[in-house]
């Protein structure tokens, strides 16, 4: 028997599907452990992710098959274990304006060695200035400055 594959490669699959128990809000949850390579097919594997996740929500398929989530705000996260590229903060921001408009709020959470922080992401122009941030502070420690 094969396994499905998970992650922004396999975009037929939603990875996480819950309610946040704190925020009330459908949390709809797509994993990237791969490095951001910047690279084309990386960029299309995560537009297409997000195509299906919102497509999942607009067209009302979600609704349809758990009609207790009627009328609740949803978020789609990304979660990766690398900072995104500056190719990917780009994409994603276009992403999270388009689904801005549609009332879908879009996360980017990066679990990263740099001195065990976890960064929280809620938009991606500060999803910029923390990946700034953070490489400037992981050159630094890996420069012993």
């Amino acid at each position: 028997m094969t396994e499905t594959q998970i992650g922004i490669a396999n975009p037929a699959v939603i990875d996480l599907f819950a309610v946040d128990q704190k925020s009330g809000d459908v949390l709809l949850v797509m994993n990237e452990a791969r490095p951001w390579t910047g690279g084309d097919e990386q960029l299309h594997e995560l537009q297409e992710k997000f195509n299906t996740y919102a497509s999942f929500i607009l067209d009302g398929e979600m609704t349809e098959a758990h009609q207790e989530l009627k009328g609740r705000a949803a978020r789609i996260e990304l979660r990766c274990r690398h900072l995104p590229s500056d190719e990917a903060l780009a994409l994603l921001q276009v992403i999270h304006d388009q689904l801005e408009l549609q009332a879908i709020k879009v996360e980017v959470v990066v679990a990263s060695e740099i001195k065990g922080s976890i960064f929280q992401i809620a938009d991606c122009n500060a999803a910029n200035r923390a990946a700034s941030t953070a490489r400037r502070i992981h050159r630094q420690d890996t420069d012993g400055n």
